[in-house]
């Protein structure tokens, strides 16, 4: 069911990665890569552990969410939650890049529970989602399904630059 509900809040930055570290830490770009805003540590309003990234609204954009899970819950040691996790994320940017305004949409990976982790994404519109019934042989339409299917919970709420959608996966 879908809920709107305040999602894990960024206080402020802390933790800086180290340069040239990559990984979790942040990014290296390479000559035949492009420059990417690296996602680093971020203090939340909650007091769980979160990652925070800002990636360019383009099609690379899911790729580069699902490498930043991946990574994240590497760190984490919650191994079992990358591939329910990196889906979620995928959809999740997938929409706001296809549907939304803005240059860039931004990431969230905050630890929730011992299991438990929440997906939250940014981006410049207002409009909230909803979920549709798609056609037999639409090619779109079902993201935001298999988000619901693989989450515990799943919401979107208005923020300062658009709305912020989320989605916790896992267990605890």
């Amino acid at each position: 069911m879908t809920r709107t509900s305040m999602v894990p809040g960024v206080s402020g930055d802390r933790n800086e990665p180290e340069p040239g570290t990559g990984g979790a830490a942040g990014h290296r770009s390479t000559g035949t890569q492009r420059s990417r805003p690296p996602w680093h540590p971020v203090a939340s309003a909650t007091g769980h552990p979160s990652y925070s990234g800002v990636f360019p609204r383009d099609e690379r954009a899911a790729g580069e969410a699902r490498v930043m899970v991946a990574t994240v819950l590497a760190v984490w040691d919650l191994p079992r939650l990358v591939a329910d996790a990196e889906l979620v994320a995928s959809e999740l940017v997938t929409n706001a890049v296809r549907h939304a305004r803005g240059p860039d949409v931004g990431m969230t990976v905050t630890r929730t529970g011992h299991a438990r982790v929440c997906v939250a994404v940014t981006d410049g519109s207002p409009l909230l989602p909803r979920l549709r019934v798609a056609g037999l042989l639409a090619e779109t339409g079902r993201g935001l399904r298999l988000v619901e299917g693989l989450s515990r919970d799943w919401g979107a709420a208005p923020c300062a630059r658009g709305k912020s959608v989320w989605a916790e996966v896992g267990t605890g």
